[in-house]
């Protein structure tokens, strides 16, 4: 299985962010850094290039895939600030129509400065997120979450499907036999 282009380094989220242009950017992501580092309480890392994440979870799919993610993180792009926030929670959609202007992908944030929005309600959206990751998975010192344990009944529940199907096999395979035998035996004795 493919492993995932995205992942923690060692590199300097200090230096990073001291060399994102422009200089208001680079304010803003200072910011933001403060921000989801005070609704964490995890020191900042660099994964892949360009984006700087706290913390960490392992997700698992259903198809078994799985991985490492930051709970909450952010990139200060050239065209806009993408805050990387867990998929839509019930308290997402009022914080957002009250957050001001932005645009929003499937679980991310995008802003184009951070004078545009009320950051008030841009602290509620990263603390929400961050519950709603630790609350629903495997995180960092957590106990197991509710999906790594999901993901295992599942692997469960295949493996005895699997299981049940073998067995089906053996037994059918074995009246098969049982049946050729007696209808060869049947044959044998009407020559």
């Amino acid at each position: 299985m493919a492993e995932l282009k995205t992942q923690k380094t060692a590199a300097s989220v200090k230096a990073y962010l001291a060399a994102v242009e422009p200089p208001q950017r680079r304010a803003d992501a200072q910011v933001v850094a403060k921000l989801m580092r005070e609704a964490t309480g995890a020191s900042p890392a660099l994964w892949g290039p360009s984006i700087v994440g706290f913390g960490s979870y392992r997700y698992v799919y259903p198809s078994g895939r799985e991985g490492e993610w930051p709970i909450i993180g952010f990139s200060p792009r050239k065209a806009n600030l993408v805050l990387y926030l867990a998929q839509a929670s019930e308290q997402r959609a009022p914080l957002l129509a009250r957050l001001g202007k932005h645009k929003t992908g499937k679980a991310c944030l995008y802003l184009n400065k951070l004078s545009d929005v009320d950051l008030s309600v841009l602290k509620q959206l990263i603390a929400d997120s961050v519950a709603h990751v630790r609350a629903n998975h495997a995180c960092g010192a957590c106990a197991e979450g509710k999906q790594g344990a999901q993901a295992k009944k599942t692997k469960a529940k295949k493996t005895t499907k699997t299981t049940k199907k073998k067995t089906k096999a053996k037994k059918t395979t074995k009246t098969t036999k049982k049946k050729a035998q007696k209808t060869k035996g049947k044959r044998l004795r009407a020559t």
